[in-house]
């Protein structure tokens, strides 16, 4: 895709024509309709997925901002969703700080991981049970799928998981209020030092039930002592989340733009796709409008100017 000065679509529609497509979520066809009923614009539905597929490529030199920022974040949260591209099975991957919400779309791999951030990457990394994840030492793990796990093993109708279920449900709900009261008051001495007995009963407790016969029991015993101190490293380290949310809720949208849409197409249409919908959560994560950057990069692209670099975070957001 050719970024050019003549073209038929301007840089405040084309950037119209981009938040229609992903954040509307509407369909080529239906742009095309919106444009004609309401702008009186006759745009054909190639000429849509054009201005789409030239919006990727002007905004495509971002990518190497947004990597800068992920790479030295100090607190990065990280996850992922399946993705289909035409006939390929692939994830659509999140990596979300305090500034920047950047997506890829790739294998379930170590590749993208490697490429992205190497093995020396430093920051706190938070993330879900993947084991691709452990080699990255300063690893905080998400309590709401332990969680979700012991409640299911609460319900179960085998007694020792029912109460296996409801032994971890009770400690982690413990430590939870703890650290919650421990951010506003830090205590006198450290929650780990508070709980150093009940832990040490706790990894007992999971340790003989590695073997158990029950199948989730077995995994949720054999989960919580791989990931250990993922798990409870806020318990020491207060500041630190207890969940992803902030990566689950950056994924949010875009499953449901999946469903409707089941995926995309080609290689080209997935890094377009991507580069986009990062620019237009890292805007909003600003508190700014990604229209309005997305129309000025294009607008350089055309002319032959240096992109200007993503719009600083507004006063007042977090």
């Amino acid at each position: 895709v050719v970024c050019s000065e003549w073209r038929l679509v301007g840089p405040g529609l084309a950037a119209l024509i981009v938040c229609l497509a992903y954040r509307m979520r509407l369909s080529r066809e239906r742009i095309r309709e919106f444009l004609q009923d309401w702008l009186g614009l006759s745009l054909s539905v190639g000429t849509i997925n054009n201005t789409l597929h030239e919006s990727g490529a002007a905004a495509l030199p971002i990518e190497d901002e947004l990597i800068e920022a992920v790479v030295n974040s100090q607190l990065l949260h990280i996850d992922e969703t399946s993705w289909m591209e035409l006939t390929t099975f692939l994830w659509l991957w999140v990596f979300s700080t305090d500034s920047v919400t950047a997506y890829w779309i790739a294998y379930r791999s170590a590749e993208l991981l490697d490429n992205l951030l190497g093995a020396d990457y430093s920051g706190w990394l938070m993330s879900d049970g993947y084991q691709l994840y452990r080699r990255y030492p300063n690893r905080v793990r998400c309590w709401a799928h332990l969680l979700r796990k012991a409640q299911g093993l609460e319900e179960s109708f085998d007694p020792v998981a029912r109460q296996f279920g409801k032994q971890t449900l009770a400690l982690m709900n413990t430590l939870m209020n703890a650290i919650r009261e421990a951010r506003v008051d830090p205590p006198d001495k450290p929650l780990t030092e508070t709980f150093q007995e009940t832990l040490a009963l706790y990894r007992a407790l999971c340790e003989s039930l590695r073997e158990a016969t029950h199948k989730k029991t077995r995994e949720l015993a054999g989960e919580m002592l791989n990931d250990w101190d993922a798990i409870f490293r806020v318990v020491s380290s207060y500041h630190l989340p207890l969940t992803n949310n902030e990566a689950e809720r950056a994924l949010r949208h875009w499953v449901i733009l999946r469903r409707i849409s089941y995926g995309t197409r080609t290689e080209q249409g997935s890094r377009v796709l991507a580069i986009l919908i990062s620019v237009i959560e890292t805007c909003r994560k600003r508190q700014q409008s990604p229209w309005l950057y997305l129309a000025a990069v294009i607008d350089h692209q055309r002319t032959g100017r240096p992109i200007p670099k993503l719009p600083p975070v507004a006063w007042g957001a977090e």
